[in-house]
């Protein structure tokens, strides 16, 4: 639905009378507006379609990126080695989608989670049912989503039960590394 602009909303006498000086301009400069409102408002026209497997995991809202939408889907399991799984993993703003694509160890004592991000690879190794902090509290919800899908959207710092039932001590050291990767030709 189009709204009129607020500079042609209201009109004083003494801005609309055909001998004000003010009168062309404003006209001038609805007319120079209008593409910018009109691109503006096609920006936000449809949200992106989402698969039918989709979980998300994570919606957040800031002032500067407005809502982000996080989720894991079209899992499968990795032929060569049994307990990991491969995942896209669904990034959405208001205006734009990301889609990565990431490996997940499932395996009691190699729970990790690699993906490419900037061109290098990055490997981290979690510790599921150890301590959750905001450091690696999305990092351990995607992999109970990927490992678990039953279990995906849970807080993971109420999982640590689940976690021993399962064979993961809680006592693996977590580790971040980021190795490099193969390098991009330039154009």
């Amino acid at each position: 639905m189009l709204t009129t602009p607020w500079f042609l909303r209201r009109c004083p006498a003494a801005w609309c009378s055909p001998s004000s000086p003010w009168r062309v301009p404003r006209l001038a400069l609805a007319a120079a507006l209008a593409p910018a409102v009109f691109a503006a408002a096609a920006l936000r026209a449809e949200p992106a379609p989402r698969p039918p497997d989709l979980q998300l995991l994570q919606e957040r809202t800031t002032i500067r990126e407005g809502t982000h939408w996080l989720g894991v889907y079209g899992r499968q399991q990795d032929p060569a080695q049994p307990g990991v799984w491969r995942i896209r993993l669904w990034r959405e703003w208001s205006d734009r989608v990301e889609i990565g694509r990431e490996s997940i160890d499932c395996r009691p004592g190699q729970a990790t989670r690699a993906g490419v991000s900037g061109g290098r690879v990055v490997v981290q190794t979690l510790n599921p049912g150890g301590a959750i902090n905001p450091a690696n509290r999305l990092d351990h919800l995607i992999w109970w989503a990927a490992c678990f899908p039953e279990l995906a959207g849970r807080d993971p710092a109420t999982l640590a039960a689940e976690a021993r039932r399962r064979g993961f001590d809680g006592q693996q050291q977590e580790r971040f590394e980021v190795l490099p990767g193969a390098p991009t030709p330039h154009p």
